[in-house]
């Protein structure tokens, strides 16, 4: 019996809608009855995790509460930057899958050394922590080129995935690439709503689709 996962939402929405679409896409299936039961609680109202003073945790600690009584074993969160509040989450007395982590390992296994991450301010202390660890060095943005980031993410947010959206965030990992990035990590679930490997020269890291394949691997375990 696979276990019942339970998923953190709506930081944004769209992004979560990808992590459950990629999550089914890499679940092993003969029939229907094959696929995880998965418990989601798309959130939208949880506070900004970018706006200096906010508090999302005690949101997200009573998402993980609600999920562990509405029946969920294991957690996941579906954005790179609320991990920043992961004790929170983990309050709930439920495992929870490391979405950085997991885009850590998934790194190192191709090779590189040197990973670059586009993902907001607090997203990339937090790669930088985990990755430390398993010997990567993380290449940032500029600060102007930080901003761009953080203007192009919220427009993403509000549902601005042309192309120029595209071109934006392609340019931007290139300048990654440029800084000596052997690798780039999707850092933010909203960055592989307009950014895929055919847009880059070097290897792109999904963190949406690590984690997918990682909640699938630990669902499936036993």
């Amino acid at each position: 019996m696979s276990k019942v996962l339970g998923v953190l939402g709506g930081m944004g929405p769209a992004a979560t809608l990808d992590f459950l679409a990629k999550l089914q896409a890499a679940t092993p299936v003969s029939r229907e009855q094959d696929h995880l039961r998965v418990l989601v609680d798309i959130n939208p109202k949880v506070p900004d995790r970018n706006v200096e003073g906010s508090d999302p945790g005690p949101v997200l600690a009573a998402m993980a509460a609600g999920l562990r009584d509405a029946g969920a074993q294991v957690l996941a969160i579906a954005c790179n930057t609320a991990h920043a509040y992961a004790e929170d989450v983990r309050a709930s007395g439920l495992p929870l899958i490391d979405m950085l982590e997991t885009a850590g390992l998934a790194a190192r296994g191709q090779g590189a050394s040197v990973v670059g991450v586009l993902g907001t301010s607090l997203a990339l202390g937090l790669y930088r922590e985990r990755f430390a660890p398993l010997g990567l060095e993380v290449a940032t943005l500029g600060d102007h080129e930080q901003v761009e980031f953080m203007a192009l993410l919220y427009r993403i947010k509000r549902g601005d995935v042309g192309q120029a959206s595209r071109d934006a965030m392609a340019a931007l990992a290139h300048r990654l690439i440029g800084n000596g990035a052997q690798a780039v990590v999707a850092g933010c679930t909203e960055v592989p709503l307009v950014l895929s490997q055919p847009d880059l020269s070097a290897p792109l890291l999904d963190a949406t689709q690590t984690l997918a394949i990682r909640c699938v691997e630990i669902c499936l375990a036993d």
